[in-house]
């Protein structure tokens, strides 16, 4: 009979409490990730071009249409994170946000960003009207694959370029009171 060892078991025990405890879930860290502070800008700047159309817009309508504009920006500011993640990691100002941190997995910062996105775009086509739904999806699609994807990274142009998507959030505003964007 062959004797059986023991002396591994506390090694096991060690490894196995060692382990990360899994992430608690806290609201705030969604918050986090749909970028409250650039939200905030959008928000304003679309109600502006909302409050300066020559038409007039129902309060509920035009209500509608800054709530799906602040979900769309925050649904850019989720695959943003999502997929800067890595060099936002090793920078002082972003490493505590939730995805570098550990706090929120990836794919769910992803799976946000998208769900986020399309409910947005699909509520302003049902509910204000299809000018203003195309611009947000083009807002959003210009945020994620021009400035994050393609331009963050290569050059140091990329906030002026990228810009562009910043400056439509009046014109959505505008195309929810009007219709078009005359």
């Amino acid at each position: 009979m062959t004797p059986v060892r023991t002396d591994t078991a506390p090694v096991i025990l060690a490894n196995h409490a060692a382990a990360a405890p899994e992430p608690r879930f806290h609201l705030r860290d969604y918050a986090i990730l749909l970028k409250p502070r650039v939200m905030s800008l959008v928000v304003f700047t679309a109600l502006v071009g909302l409050m300066l159309a020559p038409a007039q817009i129902d309060p509920l309508t035009g209500l509608i249409a800054i709530v799906c504009i602040a979900i769309g920006a925050g649904a850019a500011g989720a695959i943003n994170m999502w997929y800067d993640r890595d060099i936002d990691s090793v920078m002082q100002r972003t490493m505590n946000r939730p995805l570098p941190a550990g706090r929120l997995k990836p794919r769910t910062a992803l799976l946000l960003g998208i769900v986020l996105g399309s409910a947005s775009v699909a509520t302003m086509a049902a509910l204000v009207n299809a000018v203003a739904a195309a611009l947000l999806a083009l807002t959003i699609i210009y945020y994620v694959f021009v400035y994050t994807v393609w331009l963050k990274r290569r050059t140091p142009q990329n906030i002026v370029i990228g810009g562009a998507s910043g400056a439509l959030p009046p014109i959505i505003g505008w195309a929810a009171a009007t219709g078009d964007i005359g």
